[in-house]
C-alpha cells in the first residue's frame, strides 16, 4: 500500500477524469490520498471530493502562500472558520513562497506563523511549502516549535543543511515526490544521507509529475516512479520503501491502519 500524501486531486485539471485517476491510483495500490487546500474558493471542491471517496481521500484546511494577497485577512478567517468546523487531518498547505513575488512577505510570514499557532492548538501536523525560502520558515519554526508541532516539509528539495534544521525540529518528515527522479535536482545525493525513516511519498499532482511523464498533468498512480526511484537510491524492495513510508505517514497524520 501507497500513500500519496500531497495530491490537489480536486482542482478543475481533474474535472473530465477524476473518477478514473482516483481508480488507476488504487490500482497501483496508491489507497489513501490526501488533499491540501489551496485558499477560500477550494474548499467545497475539496470537501466534496473527500465526501465521495471516504476512506481513500482525507482533506487538509489553510491557506497556501501563493494566495496571500490584500484580501488575506478575509481568506485566512474563512479557513479559521473551516477548520474549528470541519474535520481535517492537518493545516495545509501553508508556509512561504519567495519564487513568484516577494511583495507579500511579510503578510506570508504573518500568515504561516498564525496557522503553525492553530495546529499546535488543535494538535494537527502542518503540511509546509517551502520555495526559495527556508530560511524565513526556519526563523519562524525556530521559535514556534515544541511537542505539540509535526509536520512535513512538503516537496522537500533543499540541501544537506536544510534536511537537518527541517528534521532537527523532532517531529518532523521529508515529503519526498517527482523531483527527485529529475537528475539535474541531485536530490538523490542529499537522500542518501537521509534516513529512509524520515521520508514519505506525494505527487503534487498535478504538478511535478515524475520521469517519465514530465511535462504532463501528474497524478497520485505516477507516485509508483517515485517509490521505485528511492527503491534504486536506498537499495531496498519496493515492498519495503511502501511499508516504511506508509508506515511514517500513517503515523504522522493519523490516519488508522485499518482504513
Amino acid at each position: 500500500m501507497l500513500v500519496d500524501t500531497h495530491t490537489h486531486l480536486f482542482v478543475d485539471s481533474f474535472d473530465e477524469d477524476r473518477s478514473e485517476v482516483v481508480s488507476r491510483a488504487r490500482r497501483d495500490g496508491v489507497e489513501i490520498m490526501l488533499l491540501p487546500n489551496i485558499d477560500a474558493s477550494t474548499i467545497q471542491a475539496l470537501k466534496s471530493l473527500v465526501e465521495a471517496e471516504p476512506g481513500t481521500c482525507y482533506g487538509m484546511m489553510g491557506l497556501h502562500p501563493g494566495s496571500v494577497k490584500d484580501q488575506w485577512e478575509s481568506e485566512l478567517n474563512q479557513i479559521k472558520k473551516e477548520l474549528w468546523n470541519g474535520n481535517y487531518i492537518a493545516v495545509g498547505e501553508i508556509g512561504i513562497d519567495l519564487y513568484w513575488d516577494k511583495t507579500y512577505l511579510d503578510e506570508q510570514k504573518t500568515v504561516f506563523r498564525t496557522q503553525v499557532q492553530w495546529a499546535k492548538e488543535l494538535k494537527l501536523p502542518i503540511a509546509i511549502h517551502a520555495r526559495e525560502a527556508f530560511d524565513e520558515i526556519f526563523e519562524i519554526l525556530d521559535e514556534e516549535n515544541d511537542e505539540n508541532l509535526s509536520g512535513v516539509f512538503h516537496c522537500f528539495t533543499g540541501n544537506m543543511d536544510q534536511a537537518e534544521h527541517a528534521l532537527s525540529y523532532g517531529n518532523f518528515k521529508l515529503g519526498i515526490g517527482g523531483v527527485v527522479t529529475y537528475k539535474k535536482a541531485e536530490l538523490d545525493k542529499v537522500l542518501r544521507n537521509i534516513p529512509l525513516e524520515h521520508l514519505i511519498l506525494e505527487t503534487d499532482s498535478p504538478y511535478l509529475s515524475p520521469v517519465p511523464y514530465r511535462g504532463k498533468r501528474n497524478e497520485s498512480s505516477y507516485i509508483v516512479h517515485v517509490a521505485e526511484k528511492l527503491s534504486e537510491i536506498y537499495k531496498v524492495s519496493m515492498k519495503e520503501i511502501a511499508e516504511r513510508t506508509t508506515k511514517s505517514a500513517l503515523e504522522l497524520f493519523k490516519i488508522p491502519l485499518s482504513q
